[in-house]
């Protein structure tokens, strides 16, 4: 597709500054009127208020109700049980703003700005069960050690026609030719070009919000894109999958068509992933810890495969989230099955790709793409964490295909779940707290899935049994 013109402005004053004077200046600068506070919730969905600038600066700190941390995807609240216990009086909480977020909101009708925030308790603790403080605290156990993990997402999603009936299946859209796509057009400049007008207004919404994409590229499936993230701080990259999944869905509307994340929003084409990049360096020196002096791999680079291998299975309730997260992990469908490891291998969950000493890092292909960013972040590196804290080693690695291995990956969201609770270690890490309320909203969506019943169903049960 044809590149964009870049503007002259650097990423520094796009996005972000130090303080809350810096914020009102920059908000009086560029003449907005009004902001979104938002927080990212346990499914990755933007919560919080608008209100005009000239409030939020005069009291950028505001309350909401810690219920939002609570909720379904489906807008529902789980039951109260012996573990979990919602809070009876919806107290508020605190929405503290990140002044390094701050950025314009490209698309918005009216000169309107957004800033991240983080949610404390009233009395200064932070919200536990909130997924950017879960993250910060995974962060920090890195820190401890004298380590700063460094992330590189890739993110996967569809271009679909739009569907207001949830009861039909989904269809790509009709690109720039006036014909949808047919068959599979892996890695195609020519079917990225089909839809040149909306990736424009993509690569122009970030720019303006200071994102900074990669690449993108065509994936396997009809309509399927990729883009790729530059590697960086956990956090701020699970600030720019949160923020770049805003991003395309809007500019998507723009163009008469919808962009989803769903895991497997087609039945016979390949599922989407958020395939995560992992690295660690040593927080003096900056140096790859996977590497040693002469280039070679280190213990450290094989513990940390080893914990992803043990601990992957036990947090896949937050790398696939939803039941429709395991309709992709299917044999032979492109996604892994198992956490086996291997060089230059995209058939296993733990890919290792070719790089120099300074670039060796693990990839890890199990996460899908409707994952909340700040939890699958989270999750994957707390299990590399344990692997380098225990010593854990990893099995050997697979040469050729490892998709008729046996399966290593729960099957379906109640497994998940259940297998996150029964490790002590995760527990432990994430805090009872967030254990108990992640596992209640997990279960709780099952039960709302298990209302629904299925056109398979009505196919072959309705006149044969």
């Amino acid at each position: 597709m044809a590149k964009k013109k870049k503007s002259s402005a650097s990423t520094s004053d796009l996005r972000g500054v130090a303080d809350a004077s810096a914020a009102a200046d920059w908000l009086e600068d560029r003449g907005l009127e009004d902001i979104e506070c938002i927080v990212p919730d346990m499914s990755g969905v933007a919560r919080g208020k608008m209100m005009p600038v000239s409030k939020f600066i005069d009291a950028p700190t505001m309350s909401i109700p810690g219920s939002i941390f609570t909720q379904t995807i489906t807008g529902d609240y789980p039951d109260d049980d012996d573990a979990f216990q919602i809070d009876a009086a919806d107290s508020d909480i605190k929405l503290v703003p990140d002044y390094s977020t701050l950025a314009v909101v490209p698309w918005a009708s009216d000169p309107t700005g957004q800033i991240i925030h983080d949610a404390y308790h009233q009395d200064g603790r932070p919200v536990e069960i909130a997924p950017r403080q879960l993250l910060r605290r995974i962060i920090g156990l890195y820190e401890h050690k004298g380590w700063k993990p460094v992330v590189a997402p890739e993110l996967e999603f569809y271009l679909v026609e739009r569907n207001q009936d949830p009861d039909y299946p989904l269809k790509p859209p009709v690109g720039r030719s006036g014909r949808p796509e047919s068959g599979r057009q892996s890695y195609s400049i020519a079917a990225v070009n089909e839809f040149d007008d909306l990736f424009d207004d993509i690569y122009d919404f970030s720019e303006a919000q200071g994102l900074e994409i990669d690449t993108l590229i065509h994936e396997e499936g009809v309509a399927q894109m990729e883009i790729n993230l530059r590697h960086g701080d956990p956090l701020a990259l699970a600030d720019q999958v949160f923020l770049f999944k805003r991003t395309i869905r809007e500019a998507a509307v723009r163009h008469d068509m919808y962009a989803t994340f769903m895991a497997k929003p087609i039945a016979d084409e390949p599922g989407s992933a958020m395939h995560i990049h992992q690295s660690v360096v040593d927080l003096e020196t900056g140096e790859n810890i996977f590497s040693n002096a002469d280039g070679g791999p280190t213990r450290e680079f094989f513990h940390f495969i080893g914990g992803q291998q043990k601990f992957l299975p036990n947090v896949m309730c937050m790398l696939a989230p939803y039941v429709n997260s395991y309709r992709r992990l299917m044999r032979k469908s492109a996604a892994p099955v198992n956490v086996h490891w291997g060089y230059d291998n995209r058939t296993v969950g733990l890919r290792i790709p070719n790089s120099g000493p300074g670039a060796r890092r693990v990839e890890n292909r199990v996460p899908s793409s409707d994952a909340n960013p700040y939890l699958a972040l989270a999750a994957s590196l707390a299990c590399g964490y344990i692997g380098m804290v225990n010593g854990l080693n990893p099995g050997d690695p697979v040469e050729g295909s490892a998709y008729d291995l046996d399966f290593g990956l729960p099957r379906g969201l109640l497994e998940a779940v259940a297998l996150f609770e029964e490790s002590e270690e995760l527990v432990e890490i994430f805090g009872n707290s967030f254990s108990s309320t992640y596992r209640a909203i997990k279960q709780a969506e099952f039960e709302t899935f298990m209302r629904v019943i299925s056109p398979w169903e009505r196919e072959y049960l309705l006149l044969n049994v």
